[in-house]
């Protein structure tokens, strides 16, 4: 899939390619950094700190606008039946997910959930999950950039292979 979205990307400069697979939702960081390193002409020759910044600050990008836009969006949409099963069940699965470490811990919570570099905890979960709880915007955007942010280093570490490193000097158990 990554490689498909390169094709569709090409002829876009590299670092605005690498912006945007870490902004749409199926990607994010935890998709582009590993595409950076391995499938995107040029990147490799990136130094490890501009493919990280890179990658949080596309990922940050759609953050502000889902957090601003979902309700009233959602609201206008859930008129019409298909729209509202739609955002039933993924509002039903994102609280599943998110719902006791957020209900309980708010905005850390939140920060939490969006650093766990797994699939479906990332920045677009999270502005969702945000609004789900009611977490303030003022509350909510930092939260989440500092999970992004977590999640980026600790993706990182993995691509460049530092975690293997420490692995390797501290040995079995």
């Amino acid at each position: 899939m990554g490689e498909a979205l390169l094709d569709w990307l090409s002829g876009i400069p590299g670092e605005i390619q690498m912006m945007l697979l870490s902004a749409f939702p199926l990607t994010e960081l935890r998709g582009s950094i590993p595409l950076a390193w391995t499938a995107m002409s040029g990147a490799w020759a990136w130094p490890w700190w501009k493919i990280y910044l890179l990658a949080v600050a596309g990922n940050l990008l759609p953050v502000p606008f889902i957090l601003w836009f979902l309700e009233p969006v959602s609201r206008f949409l859930r008129r019409w039946r298909p729209f509202d099963r739609f955002f039933e069940r993924l509002f039903d699965r994102t609280r599943r997910r998110a719902g006791k470490k957020i209900e309980r811990y708010e905005a850390l919570g939140l920060t939490i959930f969006v650093a766990i570099p797994l699939p479906v905890t990332g920045a677009w979960t999270g502005s969702l999950a945000a609004f789900l709880f009611g977490i303030p915007k003022r509350l909510a955007i930092p939260a989440i950039a500092l999970g992004v942010a977590v999640a980026g280093i600790l993706v990182t570490l993995i691509m460049t292979g530092t975690l293997a490193g420490i692995g390797f000097l501290v040995g079995p158990e």
